[in-house]
């Protein structure tokens, strides 16, 4: 993708407009325009990148610092009864816009989103079998 197709590169060079609430050399903070609940904001790496993994890894602090201080500042000033901090990646599993970002919405008593999910259960053996794939992935990466 280049960069001038991307949304968020284009917030960040200040091309389009967005409401700023946050910003650092890694990471910058606006609300969502179209959110689940007012007040949802997003935390979107400066350096674009499509999913999570392939986020450098020198900017992870100050993306977590984004997301901390945000964080923090919903919940002082909206003061919601809790607040979901989540990430989409893939168009599967709900991305649309295909830069990563963090999403961080306030929730509130019978705010009616519900997340359903229907929990599986290993049978003998798979939960050691799946551990040792992810291990041998990580440690052949390295």
């Amino acid at each position: 993708m280049n960069v001038t197709d991307c949304i968020f590169c284009r917030i960040i060079a200040r091309v389009e407009p967005a409401q700023i609430l946050y910003e650092n050399k890694d990471a910058i903070s606006i609300l969502d325009i179209h959110p689940i609940h007012f007040g949802h904001s997003l935390v979107i790496p400066k350096c674009h990148c499509a999913e999570f993994v392939d986020l450098p890894p020198d900017s992870f602090h100050g993306i977590m610092t984004a997301l901390s201080e945000v964080s923090r500042a919903m919940v002082s000033a909206l003061r919601p009864d809790g607040f979901n901090i989540f990430s989409n990646n893939g168009g599967l599993a709900g991305q649309s816009v295909f830069h990563f970002h963090f999403h961080i919405t306030p929730r509130y008593r019978d705010d009616n989103i519900k997340l359903v999910l229907e929990l599986k259960h290993y049978s003998d053996g798979e939960l050691a079998s799946y551990a040792d794939r992810i291990r041998a992935s990580l440690y052949s990466e390295q």
